[in-house]
């Protein structure tokens, strides 16, 4: 994944960050790692794996579904501009797990359907930094076509790509992919987020940890629980594993 990828998940974790109030120290100490890595993952010189992913953004009381989201209409600087990124050939993404990772933008595909809404307003709102400001993207549907989905690439070989969006919704759709070897905490614990979380394996074997309970899956196997239940998932196959998970975040 290209650094300036990376760069804007730093960028959008630390703006989040600042807003709050929380020092690097303060957020390190609530997600459980070290001030470094967090100094790490918003300069970009990191990737969160899936579980510190869900753990920083629970910790600031936003979603996952808003790192997908692009700059706002009108913000400046380098960051502002989200050039065209067409997800590659076995591009896929990942259910929950720790990652570090950046939004790939949609490629530039014209007018919104006549479904979508307004457009967006043509700078940020009142009182919103014009280098700071961020604003959910427009509808990423109705129809989505492959290179037209927005990706985050995390830590140990998980991909996630938003396969659509209703923005009123605070829901996760997603294509996962985990690569031989990939797994969602590269320390191996469990993670925990709010929420509840539906997956349905196409391609490859994932072992899901629920719990105490341990279990494989196999494609055409689906697994639905409550997502406060601590989980983690592995592969250790030889092949990517490839699955779409339904994540549906509790508004915070």
């Amino acid at each position: 994944m290209a650094a300036p990828d990376v760069d804007r998940l730093g960028r959008r974790l630390r703006e989040e960050r600042e807003k709050r109030g929380v020092s690097v120290r303060g957020l390190a100490r609530d997600v459980g790692v070290s001030a470094s890595m967090v100094s790490q993952i918003e300069t970009g010189k990191s990737q969160p794996s899936v579980s510190t992913l869900y753990a920083i953004t629970t910790a600031l009381g936003i979603t996952v579904e808003e790192l997908f989201t692009p700059r706002l209409d009108g913000a400046t600087g380098p960051e502002a501009a989200e050039p065209s990124r067409p997800a590659g050939p076995s591009g896929s993404a990942g259910p929950s797990g720790s990652v570090d990772a950046a939004p790939a933008t949609d490629p530039a595909t014209g007018p919104p359907p006549a479904a979508g809404p307004a457009s967006p307003p043509a700078g940020p709102p009142a009182g919103a930094s014009q280098e700071t400001a961020w604003r959910r993207g427009p509808r990423l549907g109705p129809l989505v076509r492959p290179n037209q989905r927005r990706v985050l690439k995390l830590d140990s070989g998980v991909t996630w790509e938003l396969l659509g969006d209703l923005p009123q919704h605070t829901v996760d759709f997603l294509l996962v992919t985990y690569e031989p070897g990939g797994t969602s905490s590269s320390r191996g614990g469990l993670m925990r987020h709010p929420g509840s979380e539906y997956g349905h394996l196409l391609s490859g074997e994932l072992v899901l940890t629920l719990g105490f309970e341990e279990m494989i899956l196999r494609p055409g196997d689906s697994i639905c629980f409550d997502s406060t239940t601590p989980h983690s998932y592995r592969n250790e196959g030889t092949v990517p594993a490839v699955g779409v998970w339904f994540v549906i975040e509790r508004p915070r």
